[in-house]
């Protein structure tokens, strides 16, 4: 019995439900990192990356939608692995003055991972000519980097400073 060809349909498919699974596990760990931040400025960056990351969701949701297919993920091991470092950052770091340059780099390498992941599903949708997906995902790609932006900026600007 031959097996089906696996095509870029299958893969934006697959990459999909991993974004989605990953989605929802930053869901559960934005608060924890929020409730752990000493500093006000970067506290208040989770809290509002966690309402984006609702509306990203929804986002995936629709794309899913448009597909004809249910909203379901899969495992996102590069995710769990990330939340997992906060959770050792949270833990080894409590009431040390790193704690915060530790948790501004847990939360830019998942910006990064959702960067990269995010520019790809966008350039796929465009090639598979799902142009309303494709939108969807560019709104997503900008939010995701205007947060590494703005964590750049609070970790520039005094986190870093304060943990030397």
């Amino acid at each position: 019995m031959a097996t089906k060809q696996k095509t870029l349909n299958d893969l934006f498919l697959e990459t999909l439900k991993d974004m989605y699974h990953a989605e929802k596990q930053i869901l559960k760990a934005l608060p924890k990192m929020a409730k752990a931040a000493e500093s006000d400025q970067l506290r208040q960056a989770f809290e509002q990356h966690r309402a984006e990351t609702e509306g990203q969701v929804e986002r995936l949701e629709q794309v899913f939608e448009m597909l004809g297919k249910a909203a379901r993920g899969k495992p996102c091991e590069a995710i769990q692995g990330m939340v997992e470092e906060s959770q050792e950052v949270i833990e080894d770091f409590k009431g040390s003055d790193a704690l915060d340059a530790g948790l501004l780099a847990a939360a830019q390498a998942v910006e990064h991972y959702e960067i990269s992941r995010y520019g790809t599903l966008r350039t796929w949708a465009t090639q598979l000519g799902l142009t309303e997906a494709a939108r969807l995902l560019e709104q997503t790609l900008q939010e995701e980097k205007h947060t590494d932006a703005v964590l750049t900026q609070i970790a520039e600007a005094a986190v870093n400073r304060q943990a030397a």
